[in-house]
């Protein structure tokens, strides 16, 4: 009986490690899925004079990155970010996340600009509103302006064409 507590503690916390070692550290759940996004206008990265908010995500299915010029992970996403405009599938809007815009529109020339505009977030309290924890990430947001998925880290060829493009083709095939 005097081994018996310790014992089941033990084999709980075993239970626990085994499930947690079963889990994609990658896929991190958010709370927005089914949600509508959550509302922003802010100035654009190119054109301050311009913004780009919520209502111009309305009426079609749209990706949202979040990006910045500092983030490695954002370099690795690009080249698949500017296949997927050059097939002009989807539009894709940007969210600059706490960066400086000099940095940013250096990075967009340098690089190449696949998205349809991009807002400039530089305190980073736009993506805190959507739940952000780190760039990059991608949001695909429907005709409606639901939140459908999460993308955590760089969008890879894979993910690409394995889990978005099939998401994006399926809310595009619904009528609104």
């Amino acid at each position: 009986m005097r081994y018996l507590i310790p014992l089941a503690v033990f084999a709980v916390m075993v239970i626990f490690l085994g499930i947690g070692l079963t889990l994609n550290p990658r896929e991190v759940p958010s709370p927005f899925i089914g949600k509508p996004a959550p509302a922003f206008a802010l100035p654009q990265v190119a054109d301050a004079g311009k913004t780009l908010g919520t209502d111009d995500l309305k009426g079609q299915v749209s990706l949202v990155n979040v990006w910045a010029s500092w983030c490695t992970s954002c370099r690795e996403e690009h080249p698949v970010l500017l296949q997927l405009a050059r097939q002009n599938i989807v539009p894709i809007y940007g969210l600059n996340y706490k960066d400086e815009r000099d940095n940013a529109l250096a990075w967009l020339q340098r690089f190449g600009d696949p998205y349809t505009a991009s807002a400039f977030d530089p305190e980073g309290k736009t993506g805190i509103d959507w739940g952000v924890y780190g760039v990059p990430e991608t949001f695909v947001v429907d005709r409606d302006g639901i939140i459908r998925h999460k993308q955590t880290g760089p969008i890879t060829p894979e993910i690409l064409e394995n889990k978005l493009l099939p998401l994006i083709r399926q809310l595009q095939s619904k009528s609104s």
